[in-house]
């Protein structure tokens, strides 16, 4: 069972924000603006987020526009309806909040290496539940050229399931089990690939 999540929001400049849930019902003074920097390194062209809500497709569009851009890429996952032939109701996703917030923005960083002329990237990731159909996480990023826009969005999604620790549960039609499963490859805190890949 997932009660509702308690959030903060920490606003980069440029519109960037960081949200992370409160580990308890208390009141949390607003970052001051020095904290707002505490990552510094071009982090205000980043949009992250691990949250019970994910951004709207409107304000995931309007963050990545920029004037010096003609290309927007973004992948959106979506919860199906199947796995394995069991009939999946809906996802659950857990995790460390504060390290998953880390890691995304390291793999933005890493992104921005990779791909200099991007922009702006997006990185978001629901937790709790997902039902099917909803979408649990979305990347993307916007470059001069489509190109860059769309190697970097299929690099981040790619690494995104390697790299940050979120898990998932899903839930099965009837009174099959429900089963928890580590989001592609994080085990004890290395890289390490835990599900094969179906054949198709």
């Amino acid at each position: 069972h997932h009660g509702t999540l308690r959030t903060i929001s920490i606003t980069m400049s440029d519109n960037s924000t960081i949200i992370e849930p409160l580990s308890d019902g208390t009141q949390q003074q607003q970052p001051s603006s020095t904290t707002n920097q505490l990552n510094g390194g071009g982090t205000n062209n980043y949009l992250i987020q691990v949250s019970d809500k994910l951004p709207s497709h409107q304000e995931i569009q309007k963050f990545l526009t920029a004037s010096n851009c003609g290309a927007i890429s973004t992948f959106t996952g979506i919860t199906r309806d199947n796995f394995a032939g069991k009939t999946v109701t809906s996802l659950s996703y857990e995790g460390y909040t504060p390290m998953a917030i880390k890691e995304l923005t390291n793999l933005c960083r890493d992104a921005q290496r990779k791909y200099p002329n991007v922009a702006r990237m997006v990185a978001v990731h629901i937790l709790g539940d997902c039902p099917v159909g909803e979408a649990s996480v979305v990347v993307g990023s916007s470059s001069p050229h489509r190109r860059e826009a769309i190697a970097c969005t299929e690099f981040l999604i790619d690494e995104l399931k390697g790299r940050v620790p979120i898990w998932k549960k899903e839930i099965y039609e009837g009174d099959e089990q429900s089963v928890w499963k580590e989001n592609v490859e994080w085990k004890d805190g290395r890289r390490r690939r835990v599900m094969v890949k179906e054949e198709s």
